[in-house]
């Protein structure tokens, strides 16, 4: 009794994934051998890692292009039998699809040696202008060499493809029991969806696993040219209109400070900063540490005056930092929330997010200038999650990660270790990492525990769950007893982060930022009526420095912020002088107090750009499509200003489309 006797459909599946397998790892060779570059970066570890993702996307696209035959060839007129229907149904079936499949990867080295950038959805400029593209075409490459390359491939696999069918369809079959064939069945296609997933994980491979280096060739040879084209159709529409683009641009010049610019039509967004910080640093070089605060709104802190008081912590330690209570995301959203974040560019993304996007994911960022430190990024869960791996992996040099499977501390529901959990594993690195190394390093933890399912473990070193009414908590912005929980032990978590750093030296020489990855848009009878009812608590969030061995003057800041001043402002307190290319300002440099301004947008059809100011807010839909202007302070704040302050409402509205102008440009060139 054997397999291809009984099951002559998988049998077949076996060898045509198995053909297609080989070819695309020919082509991968050809590819690394053509394109290979003298690089003393690249190791032969990186190139064998970069070939064993490509396996598994080449393995994942064998199984997808030949999974109608294992599903479908078990029906009655679609049987593998020779000289039938079924036998010419499915060999045109393999015409088309390894057809396509293989002009993509012929267009896709002609793509790459021409922009050396593997294929994207964006070729399809190309089209739009046909006869020029065509001209570059015939001029540029040996055009029937290649088209006859590109029928001979084909030809030769339809060969095969029906010599493996005939193969199969000419062996007689054989009868089993039903329990035999269905263990057979079930192991059969528990492999096909292993192969699909890619790996055993939280997530199943992405196109961000290819970006786990800095170097764009190795990336580029992890890459599997139709997934990827696949993985960026979603993103057709990322584009920017140059036309706009310029014109924003000296408004948007004149609001970051550029100093070197020439015209419009430069486009220059680099600068050079200096620290602007006040206060002298120690002659070592600080660390520093960065604090996503998953969902931490401010209106929820007891800061804001909540008379729930669920943030002692948090609160206490204010009072030994820098705290600036106007501090803004631009959007709802942690994955949102970590791109602009780490780029300086607000999310603007309108399917999915950012980070998910792969057309734009090689961004320049202010930490590359944190030259000779050590990168960490401590996640709970999985740094696939939100395709953050490709986010930081391909832009920031040398960063480790620690994820779920990292740590000693157990996985507790689906955001992986909880947070307290976390910080005592980043702290233990982080210890470890000051002892054994001269260098600084530069860390960043994100929490996740503050986040449905709400889970408060038994291991959770003395917190106790206060089991208040739902009607006690829901007026002070939290949806119920739960979510008021999960946030004061988010707070309890920072607390015991707090009493492990007071027994670390390494704290007396760094510097820790703690900030909300945004808020929820939630009505809460304790704060002003313009957060509740113009829907700012889902943007405003703390943002508190705290330096136990540099700060010795604590304050309060009421300067408006927004999260793309982040990085800036954390080198500015380091000392690090920075290239800035996208659009965060430093919040103690005092040249910008008179034109403070925090952009926010909402994922509406057009999307809704708004200002917040500190008096005002401005808000409209993309393009001038209902503008409204409205005051913070005041009691009736949905009230519409535009007729009472017009020259403040068209300031504030040219400025919001001159920013979202240039974040649609500068996202797509702000390449390291």
């Amino acid at each position: 009794m054997t397999f291809k006797r009984i099951f002559p459909s998988l049998h077949l599946f076996l060898l045509l994934v198995t053909t297609n397998l080989i070819l695309f790892s020919l082509f991968r060779f050809i590819f690394y051998n053509w394109f290979q570059v003298a690089d003393s970066t690249i190791s032969n570890a990186m190139i064998q890692h970069a070939f064993y993702i490509g396996f598994k996307y080449d393995l994942q696209l064998s199984i997808l292009m030949n999974l109608a035959i294992a599903v479908l060839a078990w029906l009655p007129f679609m049987k593998i039998r020779q000289h039938t229907f079924a036998h010419y149904f499915w060999l045109v079936y393999l015409l088309l699809v390894n057809s396509t499949v293989v002009f993509i990867y012929f267009l896709d080295i002609g793509h790459y040696d021409y922009l050396t950038r593997r294929i994207d959805i964006t070729v399809i400029r190309f089209l739009e202008d046909m006869d020029v593209s065509m001209q570059m075409l015939w001029e540029s490459y040996p055009v029937f060499s290649i088209i006859a390359a590109l029928f001979v491939v084909i030809i030769g696999l339809m060969w095969l493809f029906n010599r493996l069918y005939c193969y199969v369809a000419a062996y007689p079959r054989e009868k089993t029991t039903k329990k035999y064939k269905s263990a057979l069945i079930s192991i059969s296609f528990v492999l096909i969806f292993v192969g699909i997933l890619g790996k055993f994980s939280t997530y199943p491979l992405r196109w961000s696993d290819a970006f786990f280096t800095t170097n764009q060739f190795i990336s580029a040879l992890a890459s599997n040219p139709v997934i990827y084209l696949s993985n960026t159709y979603k993103n057709k529409n990322t584009r920017y209109d140059i036309k706009k683009s310029e014109a924003a641009y000296p408004l948007i010049a004149s609001y970051l400070g550029i100093k070197n610019r020439e015209s419009a039509a430069t486009m220059n967004f680099t600068r050079r900063e200096q620290s602007r910080f006040p206060f002298k640093l120690k002659q070592k070089q600080p660390n520093v540490v960065m604090v996503f605060l998953e969902s931490f709104g401010y209106y929820k802190t007891g800061l804001s005056g909540n008379p729930l008081k669920p943030t002692p912590h948090f609160d206490q330690l204010a009072k030994q930092g820098i705290l600036f209570d106007q501090y803004y995301t631009p959007h709802g959203g942690t994955a949102r929330s970590v791109f602009t974040a780490i780029t300086g560019i607000p999310d603007v993304e309108m399917i999915r997010t950012s980070s998910r996007n792969p057309l734009i994911v090689t961004q320049q960022t202010v930490i590359s200038s944190f030259t000779d430190y050590k990168k960490f990024y401590f996640i709970g869960g999985s740094v696939s999650w939100g395709n953050i791996r490709g986010l930081l992996g391909n832009n920031i040099p040398g960063i480790r990660f620690y994820e779920e499977h990292d740590y000693q501390s157990p996985i507790i529901d689906v955001w992986g270790i909880q947070d307290i959990d976390l910080f005592k594993e980043a702290n233990l690195v982080l210890r470890e990492t000051a002892l054994a190394n001269k260098e600084p390093f530069f860390a960043v933890i994100q929490t996740s525990g503050n986040h449905r399912p709400y889970t408060i473990p038994d291991d959770n070193h003395g917190f106790i769950v206060n089991n208040k009414k739902a009607e006690e908590v829901k007026p002070y912005g939290f949806r119920s007893v739960a979510d008021y929980n999960s946030f004061r032990y988010l707070d309890h978590s920072l607390g015991y982060y707090i009493d492990l750093l007071k027994q670390e030296k390494y704290a007396e020489n760094t510097i820790f930022a703690f900030f909300g990855d945004h808020g929820n848009e939630r009505q809460a009878k304790h704060i002003r009526p313009s957060e509740e009812q113009l829907g700012i608590t889902e943007f405003h969030v703390p943002f508190l420095i705290y330096a136990p061995g540099l700060i010795h003057q604590p304050e309060v800041r009421h300067t408006v912020a927004s999260e793309v001043d982040l990085l800036p402002t954390l080198a500015s307190v380091a000392g690090i002088n920075y290239n800035n290319t996208t659009f965060g300002r430093d919040l103690f440099n005092s040249d910008f107090d008179d034109t403070r301004y925090a952009f926010t947008f909402g994922l509406t059809q057009p999307p809704e750009l708004g200002l917040i100011g500190d008096q005002y807010y401005f808000k409209m839909r993309n393009g001038g499509i209902n503008p409204a202007l409205f005051s913070l302070d005041s009691k009736t704040p949905t009230k519409n200003l535009l007729e009472k302050y017009p020259e403040l409402a068209k300031k504030m509205q040219e400025l919001a489309q001159s920013y979202y102008e240039s974040i649609l440009y500068v996202r797509q060139n702000n390449k390291p």
